[in-house]
Formats: structure tokens, C-alpha cells, sequence
């Protein structure tokens, strides 16, 4: 049977020890005052990427016809309004039978 494992160091000299346990202490420290490293920023957005030039002509081009339909329809009422909505309403075609 093993018996209990033996907590020796390999070093054969009192010196090496010290040395071992030396940079032991070194790491412990440096362990305990490491800083997190995970950027948790925003990534960086690239303007030229997010403006959309081609869209914004192709809105651009559709309110403006909105707003010549808008004008024309205006116009329309407008004449409607003046003329009091006066509407010919006279049926000139005469009735034919069908004999």
C-alpha cells in the first residue's frame, strides 16, 4: 500500500526553496490584483456604413410626389369651392327603342 503522499519539495537546497516559494508569492500576488481585460464597449459604429444614401433619394423621390399629388388635389378642391360645386348633371343622349 502508498502511504500518505509526501508534501517535499524537489529542490535538494534551502536556497531553491526559497527562491521556489519566492515566486509562488509573486504569482499569488499578481493573481489577486489582476484586472478584468473583457471589453464590454459598444463596438464602433462606422457612419458610412449606417447612412444609406440610395434610401434616403428614394424617400426623398417619394415625398415629392406626395406633395405634387397633395398640390393637384388642393387645386382641385379649391375649384370645387369656388365654383360652389356646380355639376352638370344634363343627360343630352336621347332614347332609342330597339325595333
Amino acid at each position: 500500500m502508498h502511504g500518505a503522499p509526501r508534501l517535499t519539495f524537489p529542490c535538494a537546497s534551502e536556497y531553491l526553496w526559497h527562491a521556489r516559494e519566492k515566486a509562488y508569492q509573486d504569482h499569488r500576488r499578481k493573481v489577486q490584483s489582476a484586472q478584468p481585460l473583457v471589453d464590454t464597449r459598444a463596438p464602433l459604429t462606422f457612419h458610412h456604413l449606417h447612412l444609406k444614401l440610395k434610401r434616403l433619394k428614394l424617400e426623398e423621390e417619394r415625398l415629392s410626389v406626395i406633395e405634387r399629388d397633395n398640390r393637384l388635389l388642393l387645386e382641385k378642391v379649391a375649384s370645387v369651392m369656388r365654383t360652389r360645386g356646380q355639376t352638370d348633371s344634363k343627360n343630352n343622349s336621347k332614347h332609342r327603342s330597339r325595333k
